[in-house]
């Protein structure tokens, strides 16, 4: 099964690539169909877990494990493994699969491995977020620098298709005027949490979010459009007030959309979205738990990791689509996410000696 799996993984992966990968090129290659392979057989981005997951993996065949897991390190730390060659052509492809309807990014933050950080922007398919760029720092908590905000969301810019619509998420980490002046200048919409402390000015008068919580109760939603955005007076922007019925408190969002009911709407899919942290704590990757300490390391690792999701979520959008969530799960409602739907379909495919679909794009919707 481990083969055939691997099998199926690496010719997916070279059918991005002009021509039959050679040398160098196509050693890497099926290192990194190894990895993803391993990943989704392991449940896990422990590198002994995956390496007895790959063909020839254990020691019933006869195998040395440690050779295979001095394989990824090896890939791990070669510097000729970056993401422009081995991620951003499969990001790109996913992008522009999707693109027929609005594209949501979602830009959030996690921890990954040991003592270490990342920052993403993920495209949303179905209330899961798939990640398209991601930087990988030395830290336990806090934020990132908003210059690290605005470098990754000119890497999505490069990678969206021209004339697609755009609409950018954020928490209240992600609410800086230099960012929103680079979606405005993309031509992009957003919507970002803020501060209840936030100053806003309106026709010269200064005010605070809060200095509106008092004329506001649960299901109201009280907008202020044409504001100036901090001290830095950014804008027009439209500030919205919104306490949703099952909130304890009103949540601020600062947007360049001219409907509030729009604006809302948007971020409501933000309270649904699963990313691919939240995606898998119990049943996963387990990327948080991977033991890299090494910031580059980790992001490689990200390579394979995210690139296994989209398989799992095409797989279970697939199953979803074509009734096989009625034969491997049951028939009268899914009470599985796309992810392990995705990883039950695979095992069943298996079990049963089938095809195995592998794609890293998806159709449009959601």
């Amino acid at each position: 099964m481990t083969t055939k799996r691997f099998q199926a993984v690496r010719d997916a992966l070279k059918s991005l690539f002009p021509g039959e990968p050679l040398g160098h090129l196509a050693s890497r290659l099926n290192t990194l169909a190894a990895m993803i392979s391993g990943i989704v057989g392991s449940k896990s981005t422990n590198l002994p877990s995956i390496a007895g997951k790959v063909p020839g993996g254990s020691r019933k065949q006869g195998a040395k494990p440690e050779s295979r897991v001095k394989r990824f390190e090896r890939w791990l730390r070669n510097k000729a493994v970056d993401r422009e060659t081995f991620f951003l052509p499969f990001a790109e492809a996913l992008l522009l699969s999707l693109c027929h309807v609005p594209l949501v990014l979602v830009i959030d933050g996690s921890i990954v491995g040991r003592g270490c950080m990342t920052l993403m922007i993920s495209v949303v398919y179905k209330q899961r977020a798939l990640p398209i760029v991601w930087t990988v720092a030395k830290r336990r908590k806090g934020h990132f620098p908003e210059k690290i905000h605005i470098e990754l969301m000119s890497k999505v810019q490069q990678l969206v298709p021209p004339g697609a619509r755009i609409v950018v998420l954020g928490d209240g980490e992600f609410d800086g005027v230099d960012l929103q002046a680079l979606v405005n200048q993309c031509q992009w919409e957003y919507v970002l949490r803020t501060s209840k402390t936030t100053t806003l000015n309106w026709e010269g008068e200064e005010f605070r979010f809060d200095d509106v919580v008092d004329h506001v109760k649960p299901g109201d939603l009280f907008d202020v459009p044409n504001v100036l955005f901090t001290k830095r007076k950014y804008g027009p922007v439209l500030a919205i007030t919104w306490w949703r019925i099952d909130c304890k408190e009103p949540i601020h969002l600062v947007s360049n959309m001219t409907s509030a009911q729009d604006a809302c709407s948007y971020y409501r899919r933000r309270f649904k979205i699963e990313t691919l942290f939240s995606d898998q704590k119990s049943r996963g990757f387990h990327l948080n738990k991977s033991h890299l300490s090494d910031p580059t390391r980790l992001s490689r690792l990200m390579i394979a990791t995210c690139l296994a999701y989209f398989w799992m979520i095409y797989l279970g959008a697939h199953a979803m689509g074509s009734g096989w969530n009625k034969i491997i799960h049951r028939t009268d409602r899914c009470d599985l996410s796309l992810f392990q739907l995705g990883l039950r379909l695979l095992d069943h495919f298996l079990n049963e000696e089938l095809p195995i679909p592998v794609a890293f794009t998806l159709a449009s919707g959601g």
